[in-house]
């Protein structure tokens, strides 16, 4: 059975009023993801990379075009129908984590959960078996100032798992790691991508882009390239 498309992008433009001067940061872009895909977001900074990702994760609007996300357009929805959306439908890996200081781990996983009004009990197993699946099993209770950058990481990926999401975006995830730690976070990608999940990762690293089925290269606002392995 062929991969069903879960992202569609028509002629999506985003313009930026700077005082009396309109900046496009991007320009006409139509793409589409499907099911199963892990899609690395290359290009300069400045390129639009961060709009594209804040696009997708309805956190902004285009200004003009359609975004389409599991066949609904979501591209000029209010506020409160994004946010909805954004709790059901996609999952957030930060490169700085964005943990809240004051919860532990297992509280930091549950918080998506307790936004969609899961039951008590069932949000804390769901957590905890994400909890295990990377690694954090020993750590529950642990406060994020205790944690190393790699470990927190990895609170943010079970966070973002937490609503069994249909996309994964990571802006830059292992950004802000040393090499060893970020080979682990690496390898937690590619085990979501064998178990069917679609991930967008913006990263500015070939050798992180090389890991990936898909590149799309931006520059000025525009595809410059778009290329499947």
């Amino acid at each position: 059975m062929s991969a069903s498309t879960i992202v569609k992008l028509q002629d999506v433009r985003k313009t930026y009023q700077m005082g009396s001067v309109s900046v496009e940061v991007l320009r006409g872009i139509s793409l589409e993801f499907l099911t199963g895909e892990y899609i690395a977001i290359m290009g300069p900074s400045g390129c639009g990379k961060s709009t594209m990702l804040n696009l997708l994760g309805c956190l902004d609007r285009p200004t003009t075009g359609q975004y389409l996300l599991d066949g609904k357009d979501v591209s000029q929805l209010e506020d409160d129908a994004l946010s909805a959306i954004r709790g059901a439908k996609l999952g957030f890996i930060f490169q700085s984590y964005n943990l809240i200081q004051q919860l532990s781990v297992i509280e930091n996983i549950e918080v998506p959960l307790y936004y969609q009004g899961r039951p008590e009990e069932e949000s804390r197993e769901t957590a905890v078996e994400l909890a295990k699946m990377v690694g954090l099993e020993s750590r529950l209770n642990h406060k994020p100032f205790e944690l190393s950058g790699g470990q927190q990481q990895r609170v943010g990926i079970a966070r973002a798992l937490a609503n069994d999401p249909l996309v994964i975006l990571a802006d830059e995830p292992t950004g802000n790691l040393d090499s060893s730690s970020g080979k682990d976070i690496l390898n937690i990608f590619a085990n979501l991508h064998e178990r069917g999940k679609t991930i967008i990762m913006v990263t500015h690293d070939p050798g992180i882009a090389q890991l990936t089925t898909r590149v799309v290269r931006f520059c000025d606002g525009e595809v410059e390239s778009d290329v499947r392995r």
